[in-house]
């Protein structure tokens, strides 16, 4: 069997809220919409954690399309996303900047 390939480490886990689509991030008590709450992955043996929280989450009707993201951690741990597309996911609906995630956080 193939290996499966992921992202480089660090890690954190992204997905969308089934109910209300928003983006959601695994935090250690569950799903957050704040990026910043992110649990981050440094090890394959958290990334593997995460995916099987991922996994359960999603048989349970949580979230839909759980997958792990690659990130920097700046000095105060919050974790950023090194790919565009997960940039603008973190920051919510790009029309506008006043409204939706990008308002809350300075990211």
């Amino acid at each position: 069997m193939a290996a499966v390939k992921r992202p480089p480490l660090p890690v954190i886990l992204i997905a969308n809220d089934l109910l209300e689509g928003d983006v959601v991030f695994a935090a250690a008590e569950g799903w957050t919409r704040d990026p910043r709450e992110a649990l981050v992955a440094a090890d394959e043996a958290a990334a593997q954690a995460l995916e099987r929280f991922g996994a359960t989450e999603f048989l349970h009707a949580k979230v839909v399309d759980p997958y792990l993201v690659d990130v920097t951690v700046s000095d105060d741990g919050a974790p950023t996303p090194r790919h565009y597309r997960e940039v603008l996911r973190t920051l919510g609906p790009s029309v506008r900047r006043d409204l939706g995630k990008q308002a809350d956080f300075e990211i």
